[in-house]
């Protein structure tokens, strides 16, 4: 039977604001969408973070057994660097700078995306769509807001009447502002004249002839809103109503906020049952950026070349740093703090290496099941990985003692103990073994330095120690295969 079931799993849902019993719309299926990175830059750890928030949630639902369909998108058409939709396209003017097309800063940008969320140990989502692929979706929805009368076109440009939308729904139920509070506060911005409104916001923005990414449209050679990317990807594969939309909490205003007024007038339904966001990642006690040199990025971890940390960090720790706080807090990243995590990192993969030591009895004095609803009841509290890793450090205290044989499980017992202990580091937490990494590195450099001995013994025609060697290591399950190329080992 499906551990969902059997599994009362609780989200807090920032449009209650309140923690909800999760029910997807289809028992057994989850169709979950994350707001994905513009590709202009390095993505910076306050990103990572996020995503490793959200694959946190992927990996439990799969763990529950849900068949989770997960969208997150790449942002490769750029938007303009202001929300109030004035500025250069970001992806653009770093095309510019470079001097090199802007195809060429998506590609540079997404590769190294995708490289730091693998070393960090993330799931690749089931799909991942490039808002550029989408351009013809985001041009049928807006036709179709023209034609309900909840936008309008000028100049070349189309926007979204945000004033007309809050006379029969609510603009700012998401965020809890209050539409005449925001009239109020709002002044006119330069750029910002062919609106109709200060709030309202670019379906479409006509291009400026020295505007780089356009696309012919009904209205004019342009380019899309940034908010309408991610209406027209989530309900192309999620549906009109779909269970999750997750992402920064920076994103909750405006970019949800306009998200769910498009879906509404698109489709007359709420769009998404549970909205989720992860919260900031600071440094050193105050907010990263490359302005105050306040910033680190996450191959500067992994290498030690940066100025903040005395050492190079590997990405498991820093993962496992990471999930120590609950996604919903802000998260404060310290030499100090991240010290302390790699040793109690290190000591929860000593317990999990030392497990195989650990030998049945004929009576169990340690309650297993209860322990195991311990870390169950963590996650289901609206993935709760700080309770969690509490009672995966109880259980480092069990192998202790078991080893110890101050403590005993039966046959069944362990094994539960085993495989739950290995589900919730691995699979749950998405952790990696650096213990057992090193440990192959080490072999694999003694296995090169016997390959090295036994050359240098074949050039001086000592078959007997070359032989001696390459029989040894036979024994030991490790096979030497001469070749062209040098001589290669395999390990049975």
């Amino acid at each position: 039977m499906e551990l969902y079931k059997t599994n009362q799993l609780k989200i807090y849902n920032s449009l209650s604001k309140s923690k909800e019993l999760f029910v997807p719309i289809v028992e057994g299926n989850v169709g979950m969408y994350v707001c994905g990175p513009t590709v202009y830059s390095n993505v910076h750890l306050g990103n990572v973070r996020t995503f490793m928030s959200f694959d946190l949630i992927f990996r439990y639902l799969k763990h529950l057994g849900y068949k989770v369909r997960y969208v997150r998108n790449i942002t490769d058409a750029g938007h303009l660097e202001n929300d109030a939709d004035v500025g250069e396209d970001r992806i653009a003017k770093k095309a510019r700078l470079e001097q090199i097309e802007p195809m060429e800063v998506v590609q540079r940008y997404t590769v190294d995306f995708h490289n730091i969320l693998q070393k960090i140990n993330n799931l690749p989502p089931s799909i991942e769509p490039t808002a550029t692929g989408h351009i013809v979706e985001q041009i049928e929805i807006i036709k179709d807001i023209l034609n309900k009368g909840l936008a309008y076109e000028i100049n070349g440009s189309v926007y979204f009447d945000v004033l007309k939308y809050n006379e029969t729904e609510h603009y700012g139920i998401l965020s809890g502002r209050n539409i005449e509070d925001s009239i109020h506060n709002t002044r006119e911005l330069d750029g910002q004249s062919d609106k109709k409104n200060p709030q309202d916001f670019a379906l479409w923005k006509k291009a400026e002839p020295q505007h780089i990414m356009r696309w012919p449209s009904p209205w004019s050679d342009g380019f899309p809103g940034w908010h309408l990317e991610c209406t027209a990807m989530s309900t192309k594969y999620l549906g009109e109503t779909f269970d999750i939309h997750g992402g920064g909490m920076d994103l909750k205003f405006p970019h949800h906020e306009c998200e769910i007024a498009q879906s509404q007038v698109k489709n007359k339904v709420k769009p998404v049952n549970y909205w989720l966001h992860a919260n900031m990642l600071i440094l050193n006690g105050m907010k990263m950026a490359k302005s105050t040199g306040n910033y680190i990025l996450p191959d500067e971890i992994f290498t030690g070349d940066n100025k903040i940390l005395p050492k190079a960090f590997s990405p498991s720790a820093t993962r496992f740093f990471m999930l120590q706080a609950h996604y919903r807090s802000i998260l404060d990243f310290t030499s100090a703090g991240i010290e302390a995590s790699e040793k109690g990192y290190l000591k929860l993969m000593e317990a999990v290496n030392s497990l195989s030591k650990i030998e049945a009895s004929k009576a169990s004095s340690i309650d297993i099941n209860s322990w195991k609803q311990k870390c169950y009841d963590a996650l289901n509290d609206d993935f709760n990985s700080p309770i969690l890793i509490a009672n995966l450090f109880e259980a480092v205290k069990y192998v202790n003692l078991l080893i110890d044989k101050k403590e005993t499980l039966t046959a069944d017992d362990l094994q539960n103990f085993k495989i739950t202990i290995n589900a919730f580091v691995f699979d749950v937490l998405g952790l990696k073994n650096d213990m057992q990494e090193d440990s192959s590195d080490k072999l694999s450099g003694v296995v090169e330095l016997l390959i090295t001995m036994r050359k240098e013994a074949r050039d001086n025609k000592d078959w007997a120690l070359s032989d001696k060697i390459r029989d040894e290591l036979a024994v030991l399950g490790i096979q030497l295969k001469d070749g062209k190329e040098g001589t290669t080992f395999s390990v049975n």
